[in-house]
C-alpha cells in the first residue's frame, strides 16, 4: 500500500476522531448557577436595553397596540388612522422635543406576534437575552420552559430590568429617560437592601444594550441626562454616566451608522409577505433614524459618477425626492397633516421636519464621535458580527432610488467597521484601529444581527462578564 495513502487515511482518522463533539454547547447551568444566585448581593445590577424596533409601543388613549404585533385588530399603517398613530407628529417651527403624541413604549419586544391567513405565528426577538440574564418580569412560563433558559437566579432575584423606550424618537431623548430610569431603579434596589437588611451605600449599574440601544447608551455614559445645544454646538463631555454605570456590553451597534437606515427612510419598510408597508413619508418622520445614518465622511452613499453624497444637506433629500420629499408621498402626508388642505404647505412643513431632524442627527453623532477615553471605572465591551456579506455602501440610480453595491464583513445589518466605529474607512488605512471610542475589549461572532444574542458564544461571554468577571 502507497506510504502517502497510509498518512494520509491515518490523518483524516486522527482529525475526524479529534473533531467530534467540538460544537457542544456550554453547560451554562453549570457554569454560572452558584453566582447567578448571589449576584444580586455581591455584584451590579444588570440593565437589558434593546435596538430599534425593539419595544412595543401602545396608545394611551386607546389602549391600541402600535407596535408589537401584527394580527387582526392592531395598528395598520396602510390607513390614515394607522398612519397617525405611528408617525411623530410634525409642525413647523417647533422643535423636535415638543413633537409628542399620546403612545408610549410598553415593554420589550420579546416575542413577536404575526397572523398569517388567520394562522398565528410566534418568532423570538429579544427572548433570548431576556432568558439568559433572567429580567424581571420575563421569568414566565413561555420563558422557563425555553431550553436555552439554563440559568437559575434563585426566587430573591430583584437586580434585573429591561428599559424600554420609544425608539422612533431622538436618542438623547432616550438617554434622558435612561438616566431618569437608572435613578428610579437604584432607590428601589437601595430600598431592597435595607429590607433585606444589607449595607450597601454604592449602586451601580451593568448595561447590555443591543443594536439602536447602544448609541443611546453611549450617549448618556459620556453626557448623562444633558441635552444637545440648541445653537449647535456641543455639550460638555463629562463622562457623567460613568457614576452610575460600570460595564456596558454593546452588541451590534452601528456606532458609524447603517446603510439600511438610509434605504428604510427612502424606500419604506416592508415586515414582510402580506404584511402591511411603512411608508418613506411615515418613517421619516423618526428623529432616530436620522441619527442612524452613515457619516458622510466615510463616503458609504455615491452618485453614479462615484462622487460622494453628503446626507446632512435637506437639499440632497430635495434633489432625489427621498422620504419626506417625494412628491408621491403626498398622500401619505395628506393622512398625517389632516388639517392642512394644501399640498405645497403640506411639503413645507415636511420639510421643516426633515432639516430639524437631519441637524439633530449630524449633533447627536459628532457627540459621539468625539475622541475620549472612558474614566479607568468604566469598561466597554463590544460584541459584533463579521462573517456575513453586510451592505456598506450605496449607489444613487438615475431614478433617485438606492442600491447597495459594496458589501464588507459584518452581521447581516452591521458592518464590523461601523461596530467598531473604525476611522479608517473612507479615508488613509492603517495597521491599527482608528476609532474615536476606547473599547476595553471585542469579541465578534459568526451569526446575523439578531443571532447575535441567541449564540451560546454569546450567552457563555456575557454571563462571564456580567458574574464572574473581576471588577478592576
Amino acid at each position: 500500500m502507497n506510504k502517502n495513502y497510509v498518512f494520509a487515511f491515518i490523518a483524516a482518522f486522527l482529525l475526524t476522531a479529534c473533531s467530534k463533539n467540538v460544537y457542544t454547547d456550554p453547560d451554562l447551568g453549570g457554569l454560572y448557577n452558584r453566582a447567578a444566585v448571589r449576584s444580586h448581593l455581591e455584584g451590579n445590577p444588570v440593565i437589558v436595553i434593546p435596538g430599534i424596533l425593539g419595544s412595543k409601543l401602545r396608545d394611551s388613549e386607546s389602549g391600541q397596540l402600535v407596535w408589537g404585533a401584527f394580527e387582526k385588530g392592531t395598528t395598520n399603517p396602510e390607513t390614515p388612522e394607522g398612519a397617525r398613530l405611528i408617525a411623530i407628529p410634525m409642525k413647523k417651527g417647533a422643535p423636535l422635543s415638543e413633537l409628542t403624541d399620546s403612545v408610549h413604549s410598553d415593554g420589550a419586544l420579546d416575542i413577536v406576534k404575526v397572523s398569517l391567513f388567520g394562522l398565528p405565528i410566534e418568532l423570538n426577538a429579544y427572548v433570548n437575552i431576556l432568558t439568559t440574564l433572567g429580567v424581571g418580569g420575563y421569568v414566565d412560563e413561555a420563558i422557563a420552559s425555553n431550553d436555552a433558559n439554563q440559568i437559575d437566579y434563585g426566587d430573591d432575584h430583584f437586580t434585573c430590568f429591561q428599559f424600554d423606550y420609544d425608539w422612533r424618537l431622538d436618542n438623547v431623548e432616550n438617554a434622558r429617560r435612561l438616566g431618569e430610569f437608572i435613578k428610579e431603579k437604584r432607590a428601589y434596589i437601595l430600598e431592597e437592601y435595607k429590607k433585606r437588611g444589607i449595607e450597601r451605600e454604592e449602586v451601580k449599574f451593568d448595561i447590555v444594550a443591543h443594536s439602536m440601544g447602544g448609541l443611546l447608551t453611549r450617549y448618556y455614559l459620556r453626557y448623562g441626562e444633558e441635552d444637545l445645544p440648541s445653537d449647535g454646538s456641543l455639550p460638555e463631555l463629562t463622562w457623567a454616566g460613568a457614576d452610575y454605570v460600570e460595564k456596558a456590553i454593546i452588541i451590534g451597534t452601528p456606532s458609524a451608522g447603517a446603510v439600511g437606515s438610509v434605504e428604510t427612510l427612502v424606500h419604506g419598510r416592508d415586515i414582510g409577505p402580506f404584511l402591511p408597508k411603512y411608508e418613506p413619508a411615515i418613517i421619516g418622520t423618526f428623529p432616530s433614524l436620522y441619527q442612524q445614518m452613515p457619516r458622510t465622511r466615510h463616503k458609504a452613499v455615491r452618485d453614479q459618477n462615484g462622487a460622494s453624497i453628503d446626507l446632512g444637506d435637506p437639499e440632497t433629500w430635495e434633489l432625489y425626492g427621498w422620504s419626506l420629499m417625494d412628491p408621491e408621498q403626498d398622500r401619505v402626508l395628506e393622512w398625517l397633516l389632516p388639517e392642512v388642505p394644501n399640498a405645497a404647505e403640506r411639503r413645507e412643513i415636511a420639510l421643516d421636519h426633515l432639516t430639524k431632524s437631519l441637524e439633530r442627527g449630524i449633533q447627536f453623532q459628532e457627540a459621539l464621535d468625539v475622541p475620549a477615553t472612558p474614566p479607568a471605572n468604566l469598561k466597554l465591551y463590544l460584541i459584533a458580527g463579521d462573517a456575513i456579506p453586510t451592505g456598506a455602501g450605496l449607489t444613487v440610480l438615475e431614478t433617485g432610488e438606492l442600491e447597495v453595491t459594496n458589501y464588507t464583513p459584518g452581521d447581516g445589518t452591521v458592518t464590523r467597521s461601523s461596530a467598531l466605529m473604525d476611522e479608517r474607512v473612507g479615508g488613509q488605512w492603517n495597521l491599527r484601529l482608528v476609532s474615536p471610542v476606547k473599547w476595553s475589549n471585542v469579541m465578534f461572532i459568526f451569526t446575523d444581527h439578531l443571532g447575535l444574542t441567541k449564540s451560546p458564544v454569546f450567552s457563555d461571554n456575557v454571563l462571564y462578564l456580567l458574574l464572574e468577571h473581576p471588577i478592576n
